[in-house]
């Protein structure tokens, strides 16, 4: 950046000014946009919560959940479920708070929940993405002529990257496992 600047005021310092507010007010812009997106999402999630639905797709999810992140308790599960929903769609920012809470819910027990822990961020950190409707808003707002384009790469890319790093995190749980043996 300091080498940009040094190099606008001795080649055209005129630019200076009028780049900085053109690219401030292009960030606002996005700022607004990125806020709408996470408002209506956060109010479907809210509706979910409040209507139930939580509650069942946590039923719906139980038995891969509690399968893959080792966990009995059915509030974490639905805080889990949650999240991974909210990822699923490509809410990353929009699953936090659903996230949050599972992590809150698991710290009670540490011992027992500390491989559903890692899970948990290893899942969040990778996160399928069936509709990465985040990403699809963004390019929809720069003019791109086509944002869904990125659904299937996306599906592709995060489901190989989720898949290697769960299989990583299991596999290195086996070999400590035996080596706390």
């Amino acid at each position: 950046m300091f080498l940009s600047l040094t190099t606008l005021v001795f080649c055209s310092p005129d630019l200076i000014i009028n780049t900085m507010i053109t690219e401030s007010k292009n960030v606002v812009s996005l700022c607004i946009n990125l806020i709408a997106i996470y408002a209506v999402w956060m109010g479907i999630l809210e509706i979910v919560e409040k209507t139930g639905l939580s509650e069942k797709l946590a039923k719906l999810l139980y038995k891969p959940i509690k399968k893959l992140f080792k966990i009995n308790d059915k509030e974490q599960i639905k805080y889990v479920a949650l999240n991974l929903s909210a990822n699923f769609l490509g809410l990353g920012n929009a699953a936090t708070p659903s996230g949050i809470k599972a992590v809150q819910s698991m710290q009670s027990n540490l011992k027992q929940t500390k491989f559903a822990l890692l899970m948990l961020l290893v899942v969040n950190s990778t996160s399928i993405q069936l509709l990465p409707t985040t990403a699809i808003g963004l390019l929809a707002n720069a003019g791109s002529s086509n944002p869904s384009s990125i659904i299937f790469p996306t599906l592709i890319a995060t489901t190989i990257s989720t898949v290697f790093s769960v299989l990583v995190l299991i596999i290195y749980n086996k070999f400590k496992k035996r080596k706390d043996e």
